[in-house]
């Protein structure tokens, strides 16, 4: 039987490029997605796409946390807060705060806890998490240490766990610039075409939020050309 891994799947490249790394490690793959209210969820429909593309669409389950909508406190579930454009040269948001705006309280932690137990139930051998700490380094959920301390809270706090069983949680992309990060995905055919990365959710990408700015710098760098519409 192939291992088992569960994929946080946003629909984004980083996270699709996860999904790609996963398969060429010969993973069999069940993604998990996560409606709770972002701004930006036509990404929801994107990740049925690329679920569908890698052939695993009947395995992917969609889950429903809209109280993150309740809760607000980001620029990405709050519709009194604006997303900021970039007008730093190393794509940061002009913020005086270390942690930007975009920043959504507790999500990564609640993804890899709801994660964690879909893990266990499968029998899973790995979670992927498109993490990087580079890029969003104001990002607290995205550190390598934050995810040191989940995979230690796996080990006590689950059935696996605790019968001696490891549920790794795999990040590849943590310390990976977003060039290397689409090299490589271009190198496994992930199918970035299918993807979006802009906050502001409409159909063709702004061009100019904090996420639309670094990937287009990452697809510059890289060599290659975007394949999704920018309407700017």
């Amino acid at each position: 039987m192939n291992k088992k891994a569960v994929i946080i799947l946003s629909g984004g490249l980083d996270s699709t490029t996860c999904m790609g790394i996963a398969k060429d490690q010969g993973y069999d793959l069940f993604p998990i997605t996560f409606d709770y209210g972002q701004r930006h969820n036509i990404e929801i429909e994107k990740s049925k796409q690329v679920a569908n593309y890698y052939g695993v669409r009947d395995k992917q389950k969609i889950i429903p946390l809209s109280f993150l909508k309740d809760f607000g406190g980001s620029a990405l579930t709050d519709e009194n807060l604006e997303v900021p454009d970039v007008v730093k040269s190393d794509g940061s948001n002009d913020d005086s705060s270390d942690i930007p705006i975009t920043y959504v309280p507790g999500r990564n932690l609640l993804f890899l806890s709801i994660a964690t137990s879909y893990a266990e139930v499968l029998k899973a051998d790995a979670i992927f998490i498109g993490v990087n700490a580079l890029d969003y380094s104001g990002y607290p959920d995205c550190r390598p240490e934050f995810i040191a301390k989940m995979e230690e809270v796996i080990s006590i706090a689950t059935k696996v766990g605790v019968e001696g069983q490891k549920v790794k949680i795999e990040t590849p992309l943590i310390s990976w610039s977003k060039a290397e990060i689409i090299k490589e995905g271009l190198k496994i055919d992930v199918p970035y075409h299918l993807t979006t990365s802009c906050y502001n959710g409409e159909e063709e990408a702004c061009g100019t939020c904090d996420s639309c700015r670094l990937r287009l710098k990452g697809f510059e760098e890289a060599g290659s050309k975007d394949p999704i519409p920018y309407s700017s």
